[in-house]
This record gives structure tokens, C-alpha cells and sequence, in this order.
């Protein structure tokens, strides 16, 4: 029997992670798990987060416990395993160098948009919070490692032409592509997050991937000087993203 496809896919905040999730578990074969590090990063960090306190007594707050669970059985003993984690979390003492046998993947979104997305729900947001820089980390340590470069996806190439990109993404983890990526039901699902009820408002009411945004985001100022700190990091990454199908 083979070894279970375990995909860690280091997600930036408000980049279409959670419709990702919902991509990879309309698959038949797919188990996933969301955001498994953010109990033990609210925990401690003290970040007084939307239901932080609900966050942190529904989920298991140890950083290697997690991490253990991270790389043990799949659910449900399925052959693929998509695992939703936000670098920004990352603050305790377990990193990508503890997921040696993951195949890891990047989503990244450009981070103007990120930051407008932020202003909606009027949360206050910094560098950190955008886990770019932590993401070009990981992104560099697993190239050094493999010899080779990780898949990095933007989401608004998803958008864009969801098909093409998430096969590509598929080969680039050396799993089969299948149509059901394309579409879900609408809802929340008992493998959401508690955090699904303030968050998620805009996934709940989907049935698949919406269409890339048009109009350019408006900043203020600061806003604006945010965008411009962070996007030495996002180009970095964007320069190795996939946009073409590579069909195995």
C-alpha cells in the first residue's frame, strides 16, 4: 500500500485559502484539515483575534502535539491529505522542518488586495500579519532541500482559470487531477473551524470559485505603504508560480 499524499499548503491570510479547501475536500479521496496551528498561535501570542478564546478552547493548543498529529494517520484512511496552514501562525517552536515528508505548496494573493480584504472586516493588520516574509522562508528552505522549487499558486491566476492552474498544481504534487475540484456545495462543514462563523461568510455562500476581481483596490495611506513593504516578498514568490496546465 503507498504512502498517503500529505500536502501542507502555506496559505496567506484572506487569499482564497479556505475555497482551496473546499477544492481539495470536494474530492473524493481527500481528507482536509483547517488552519491546525491557529489554537496554539492565539495561545501564545495573547492576539486577541475575533473569538480567540473560542478558538482556543475548541482545538488542541500544543505545538508538537499538533504537529504529531499533523504527520500521523489520515483521516478516515484517505490517500490525500490537504492541510490549510497560514505562516503567519508559525510562532512557537515547530516549522516546515518538521514536515520532511509533506509535499509543500504556497498560495499567495497580491498583497494590496490581502490588506483591503483585511479593511473589510476592519481588522488591524501589519507585515507579520501578511506571512510573506515567512512564506519566502519556507519557500527557500524546501527549494535548498529538494534541488528544486515548490508550487507556488496566486489566486488570482485560480480565479482566473481554475482548470488550468489547479491541474498544474495536482502534477506539480504528483497527484491525479479530478473535475470535482471545480465545484462544492454550499455551507459550512463540520471540518471548518470554529472561526467559520465570522470568517467565512463569503465561502459558506459559494458553490465554487468566483471570478477574479476587476476594480484595483482603494488603501489609504498606510495601507498603501503596507502593500509597498510587502511586495518585494510577493514578487519573489510570483516568480515561480504556476499558471499552465502540466497534465501528467
Amino acid at each position: 500500500m503507498s504512502e498517503p499524499v500529505r500536502i501542507a499548503m502555506w496559505s496567506g491570510p484572506r487569499t482564497i485559502s479556505t475555497a482551496m479547501m473546499r477544492s481539495f475536500g470536494s474530492r473524493g479521496d481527500c481528507a482536509v484539515t483547517d488552519e491546525p496551528f491557529y489554537g496554539a498561535f492565539l495561545k501564545a501570542t495573547g492576539d486577541r483575534q475575533p473569538m480567540a478564546d473560542e478558538v482556543i478552547a475548541s482545538m488542541d493548543c500544543a505545538w508538537d502535539s499538533v504537529a504529531e498529529t499533523m504527520r500521523g494517520p489520515v483521516p478516515d484512511g484517505r490517500p490525500i491529505w490537504y492541510q490549510k496552514h497560514m505562516p503567519h501562525q508559525m510562532v512557537g517552536p515547530v516549522d516546515i522542518g518538521d514536515f520532511p515528508d509533506h509535499a509543500h505548496a504556497f498560495l499567495i494573493r497580491d498583497p494590496a488586495r490581502v490588506i483591503a480584504s483585511y479593511a473589510e472586516k476592519r481588522v488591524a493588520v501589519d507585515l507579520d500579519d501578511l506571512g510573506l516574509a515567512r512564506q519566502c522562508d519556507y519557500f527557500e528552505r524546501i527549494a535548498d532541500r529538494r534541488g528544486t522549487a515548490p508550487p507556488v499558486i496566486d489566486s488570482g491566476d485560480v480565479l482566473a482559470n481554475p482548470e488550468s492552474v489547479l491541474t498544474s498544481l495536482c502534477a506539480a504534487l504528483g497527484i491525479a487531477w479530478d473535475p470535482a475540484m471545480l465545484q462544492w456545495a454550499p455551507g459550512l462543514r463540520p471540518t471548518d473551524g470554529i472561526w467559520a462563523s465570522h470568517w467565512y461568510n463569503a465561502v459558506a455562500a459559494s458553490s465554487g470559485f468566483a471570478p477574479p476581481p476587476t476594480a484595483s483596490p482603494e488603501l489609504d495611506a498606510g495601507h498603501a505603504a503596507l502593500a509597498d513593504r510587502a511586495r518585494p516578498y510577493y514578487d519573489r514568490l510570483k516568480a515561480h508560480r504556476l499558471t499552465r496546465s502540466m497534465r501528467t
